[in-house]
């Protein structure tokens, strides 16, 4: 395989499948809080949030982990001020003593949070802005949950990165993702290089599914389609997938490595291949090489529509799973294009309505596309170019479907929020 295309590959993996604790947009508002504070050098008497409306989209309605149940942007960003380790990124609020939590009960109480609305036209933007007396600090992170590009403590400048306010771009690698390579460095990619990442995928996303169908968490999803449908294969896929979000959308403190800067996505992408690998009793390196399938596409998917839109990305995920269980399947390049064709074909279109308890059920459906764009091509049956967005080749039903997300979605996008803050 092409050196190039080889690394590029290996860095997407490692820069994409990282740990986070809880739904990441919150998460990332309590990482920006955790560095302003550290910038100001006290506890902030006031603080000034501004957040683009995805932003507010996908804080809203969600638990943040380690703050017994509490919701909201006032929580996120006060959480990682008053007891976020800035240092874990993504993790800012994993370790947290019951005297810390009395602590932010009183902080929230006190403090006065202002939160407004970005004009940036880049989706993922979060401003954070403290005071204490006289001194004064912020922080910047826009595109991606840890894109920090300005810290300033006063009128000195700590971080200053070039950036842009429009749709953030990626690192040239991604340029490089096609469904054709992915399937060749799936089936030539060292083990040793990908082991460590995909090792810890497996474990932390199946610890909070187990969490998920054993505990008492949002709608219960995974543990409902047990129940009504049965322990084939095909309901587990989307039972385990659901019961991982289920647990992570209501406060579960536990991990999830992400993928695309999304938990859920990190959880629909590995937990449908994780169960059809059981099920088919395949070795340890097949799942492995599926797991690269299912990832990398599902980041091929999300590549050009970005982290956050109107565009559900539990459809991207579910036709990486999809592909990756095509994959183990025994099926290359044809077979796993023709599953992400018609997945699309199917599922296409649903909305993204901020984080919350239903993402579980989105999630089942969006399994259950992917399986079904499986099962078309395994009997012969296909959607062809022509059939509604569908376009010949993979590729271009690919780029397609990230136009109708990233720009035909974008005042679908406004009316959802609209209707969120009635």
């Amino acid at each position: 395989m092409n050196e190039r295309i080889y690394n590029a590959y290996l860095f997407i993996l490692h820069r994409e499948l990282v740990p986070a604790m809880g739904c990441t947009e919150p998460i990332s508002v309590a990482y920006a809080g955790a560095l302003a504070k550290k910038a100001l050098g006290a506890l902030p008497e006031r603080i000034e949030l501004c957040v683009s409306g995805n932003i507010i989209k996908n804080v809203k309605s969600v638990i943040v982990p380690h703050t017994n149940g509490r919701k909201g942007l006032s929580t996120a960003v006060c959480a990682g001020i008053v007891f976020g380790d800035p240092e874990r990124e993504l993790e800012v609020l994993s370790d947290v003593s019951e005297e810390q939590l009395k602590t932010l009960d009183a902080y929230l109480e006190k403090t006065e949070v202002s939160v407004t609305r970005s004009e940036a036209r880049c989706p993922f933007d979060i401003q954070v802005r403290v005071f204490s007396g006289e001194k004064s600090a912020f922080v910047r992170i826009i595109g991606d949950h840890t894109n920090v590009v300005e810290i300033r403590s006063g009128d000195k400048t700590i971080v200053s990165k070039p950036y842009t306010e429009e749709l953030s771009g990626l690192p040239e690698e991604y340029t490089l993702l096609n469904i054709a390579d992915i399937v060749d460095f799936a089936e030539e990619a060292k083990i040793a290089d990908v082991a460590d990442i995909l090792d810890r995928q497996i474990e932390y996303n199946t610890a909070i599914a187990e969490q998920g169908l054993t505990g008492k968490f949002g709608a219960g999803i995974g543990k409902i389609l047990l129940d009504s449908y049965g322990n084939a294969a095909q309901n587990r896929a989307k039972a385990w997938a659901a019961a991982g979000s289920d647990a992570r959308m209501n406060g579960c403190e536990l991990p999830v490595v992400i993928n695309s800067g999304s938990g859920n996505q990190g959880i629909t992408a590995s937990l449908p291949v994780i169960v059809y690998a059981k099920e088919l009793g395949v070795t340890q390196e097949k799942l492995y090489r599926a797991l690269i399938v299912s990832n990398l596409v599902t980041i091929r998917l999300k590549r050009e529509i970005g982290c956050l839109s109107a565009y559900c990305g539990a459809t991207s995920a579910g036709a990486g799973a999809g592909a990756g269980i095509s994959y183990l399947y025994g099926g290359g390049f044809r077979e796993v294009s023709h599953t992400i064709v018609n997945t699309l074909a199917i599922n296409s279109g649903m909305i993204c309505d901020g984080a919350k308890s239903s993402c579980a059920a989105k999630i089942a459906s969006a399994v259950g596309a992917g399986l079904l764009g499986m099962y078309m091509y395994i009997n012969g049956k296909e959607f062809f170019g022509g059939d509604g967005i569908v376009v010949k080749g993979v590729e271009n039903t690919i780029d397609a479907v990230s136009d109708l997300a990233r720009d035909g979605m974008r005042e679908t996008d406004e009316e959802i929020i609209r209707i969120m803050l009635r």
